[in-house]
């Protein structure tokens, strides 16, 4: 299903769920590359921007969390840019499905602000990528969040939640990262000038634009690096302090097995059946007990001296 707006000869084209009618208007009547329309057909497509004589191929990677809230997933957002037109094409991004609805709407009312967005192809591919930052800045925040609540929670919280924390956060930052870097590459193709876009540049310099969308994307990789490098050092500090809790474990039950030795040496002498020198004595058994208790008093004074020196 095709979806339309336009405003005078801008127009802005959603084809959510491209069938085969649809694949072949756009091949008859935008004829764009064959090797495109292959592209939309199929998924898990590195991000990438082709240039032909009269339009742009992008295809840009935007994370998002799934129906859990939990794990970060990667949807890709395709996009056709021509002189006069933009085609979103596939299951792109629900950014996209919420900012073309958001601009339909504000055109029927006509709105002064979503007007001028569609001033030019180049602006309305500007607001597109801008929304798609801004959302993205905020996914990436709440990692941020995320890790802040692990330092604060690591001396505090169970082991189980603390781990489990660790682990979804770490592996969020690791489907960010991936995503990130090679997009890097297409990004910095519009800041460096090498994509002209369809603007004339004397009315309308769009270098600042694509660079402040560079800046965003920037900002956010360097982040994501930095909470990738605070994930991986409290990860080694909850071990260290796992280690610790697991060595004081061990130690007690040392010493507690150390104590009850000797006095099971004892009660093992006296419980055979044997004749031994006082055993009629009346007071043999407080002898006994007393001599393990001086044991015992014993040992607890000697480990605690080690253990303090």
């Amino acid at each position: 299903m095709i979806e339309t707006i336009q405003y005078q000869s801008i127009k802005w084209l959603q084809i959510t769920n491209p069938s085969e009618d649809d694949y072949r208007y756009l091949l008859e009547d935008y004829q764009f590359h064959p090797l495109d329309i292959e592209d939309c057909r199929g998924s898990n497509q590195r991000p990438k921007l082709d240039e032909y004589d009269d339009y742009y191929f992008l295809i840009l990677h935007f994370p998002y969390f799934d129906k859990g809230n939990k794990f970060i997933r990667i949807r890709e957002v395709k996009i056709f840019w021509g002189k006069d037109y933009i085609i979103t094409i596939g299951k792109s991004h629900w950014v996209v499905k919420k900012l073309f609805e958001e601009m339909q709407e504000d055109l029927h009312d006509e709105d002064e602000d979503a007007q001028a967005k569609f001033a030019s192809s180049d602006i309305l591919l500007y607001t597109i990528l801008d929304r798609l930052m801004l959302e993205t800045y905020t996914l990436i925040m709440r990692i941020g969040a995320e890790v802040d609540l692990i330092n604060y929670d690591i001396f505090n919280k169970k082991a189980r939640s603390i781990i489990e924390l660790i682990s979804v956060t770490r592996r969020n930052i690791i489907m960010l990262n991936t995503s990130f870097k090679p997009q890097l590459r297409v990004l910095h193709m519009f800041e460096g000038g090498a994509i002209k876009g369809f603007v004339d540049p004397e009315v309308l310099d769009m270098e600042d634009y694509w660079g402040n969308i560079l800046d965003q994307y920037q900002k956010m990789f360097d982040s994501i690096e930095d909470y990738g490098e605070l994930v991986e050092g409290l990860s080694s500090t909850f071990d260290s302090l796992q280690t610790n809790r697991t060595n004081d474990i061990m130690r007690l039950l040392t010493i507690f097995n150390a104590v009850l030795l000797p006095l099971t040496v004892v009660t093992g002498i006296f419980g055979m059946n044997l004749d031994f020198p006082f055993i009629t004595n009346v007071r043999a058994f407080w002898i006994v007990i007393s001599a393990m208790v001086l044991i015992t008093l014993a040992l607890v004074f000697f480990f605690n001296h080690q253990t303090r020196r």
